[in-house]
C-alpha cells in the first residue's frame, strides 16, 4: 500500500486527456461487481421460480436432467452479461461507464475543488497536477491549452461532472455528480479510489469536498446510489452521515414524495441502494 499525502491531493475536473485514465479506474474499481449482481438477481424466489419452470418444460424436450438445469441458468446469465451494463451500469448509474464518463462535460480546465487537508497541515496544495512526459508535444494538445474552455451551463447541466483527484500528475481517484439535477437535488455516483490509494481517506475527502461546492451552490439534499450487494460503499457512506433511503430521517420525517428510485434491472429487481444525506 502507498502512503498518500492527503493535503498534497488537487481535487479537479476531468480534461479530455483524462479519460481513458479514469475509465481504467472505473474499470478496476467496479471488477466483481457485476457477477454480485447476477448472483444477486439469479438467487431471487421469483427469478429461481421462472428458472425451475423453464427446466421443467426442457426436461419434457430433452433426455438429461442436468442440461436441463443448466441452459436456462446458462442463457439467463449470458443475456445479463450483454444487457446490464448497457441498461443500468455497474456502479449506481443509468449509463455505463465508458459512455457516461465520455459524454460527461469536462467544464474550465483550471477549476478545482477545495481540499481541507492543506488548511489542517499548513501546506500549499500544488496549483496544478504534474504533466506526464512525452517524447513529442502535440500541436493540437498546444492548441487545447492556449484556448480555455467556456462553460456551458446548459450542457453542463445535461451531460454531468467528473471530478478527478491529482496527486502529482497522477490520477488516483474520481468521483461523478450526475446531470438533469432536480432544483437543490444532487446524485453522487461512481466514487472510485486507485486500488494502491484504499483506505487513506481519499474517497471521502472527493465526497466531503464535492458537497462543500455543491452546498455553496444551493444544493439542499444529496442522493449517492451504491450498488446493492456493495457492504463497502453501504458503510463507506454511513460513516459520511448518509441515510438508506426509506429510513427515518434526523428530523423524524420521512422522505419528500420526489425522492430517488433505486435503479431497476432484469424483473424490476433492484441493483442499487439509494443513501440520502441533508446539507446543512
Amino acid at each position: 500500500m502507498v502512503k498518500l499525502e492527503l493535503d498534497q491531493v488537487v481535487m479537479r475536473r476531468m480534461r479530455e486527456n483524462d479519460i481513458e485514465t479514469v475509465k481504467a479506474i472505473i474499470k478496476e474499481g467496479c471488477q466483481g461487481t457485476e457477477n454480485r449482481l447476477i448472483l444477486h438477481i439469479l438467487t431471487r424466489p421469483v427469478c429461481l421460480l421462472l428458472l425451475a419452470t423453464v427446466s421443467s418444460v426442457l426436461r419434457c424436450f430433452l433426455h438429461s436432467f442436468i442440461l436441463a438445469l443448466i441452459i436456462p441458468v446458462f442463457l439467463l446469465i449470458v443475456y445479463l452479461k450483454f444487457t446490464m451494463p448497457r441498461s443500468t451500469g455497474v456502479l449506481g448509474t443509468s449509463r455505463p461507464y465508458w459512455d457516461y464518463v465520455g459524454s460527461s462535460y469536462r467544464g474550465a480546465q483550471d477549476e478545482t475543488l477545495p481540499n481541507p487537508y492543506s488548511r489542517i497541515s499548513g501546506k500549499p496544495p500544488p496549483a496544478k497536477g504534474k504533466a506526464r512526459r512525452r517524447t513529442k508535444p502535440k500541436a493540437e494538445d498546444k492548441d487545447k491549452d492556449s484556448s480555455p474552455e467556456i462553460v456551458d451551463v446548459e450542457r453542463e447541466k445535461a451531460a454531468g461532472q467528473v471530478w478527478v483527484a491529482d496527486c502529482e500528475g497522477e490520477i488516483v481517484g474520481c468521483v461523478s455528480r450526475e446531470g438533469d439535477c432536480r432544483l437543490g437535488m444532487r446524485r453522487f455516483c461512481r466514487v472510485v479510489v486507485g486500488c494502491w490509494y484504499c483506505r487513506e481517506g481519499l474517497g471521502r475527502l472527493l465526497v466531503q469536498s464535492l458537497e462543500q461546492r455543491e452546498r455553496q451552490t444551493g444544493a439542499r439534499r444529496v442522493y449517492a446510489h451504491v450498488p446493492y450487494p456493495s457492504a463497502v460503499g453501504e458503510a463507506f457512506f454511513r460513516k459520511l452521515g448518509y441515510r438508506l433511503h426509506g429510513e427515518v430521517g434526523y428530523d423524524g420525517e420521512k422522505e419528500e414524495e420526489d425522492e430517488e428510485q433505486p435503479e431497476r434491472t432484469f424483473l424490476g429487481f433492484h441493483v442499487t441502494k439509494v443513501f440520502v444525506k441533508d446539507l446543512k
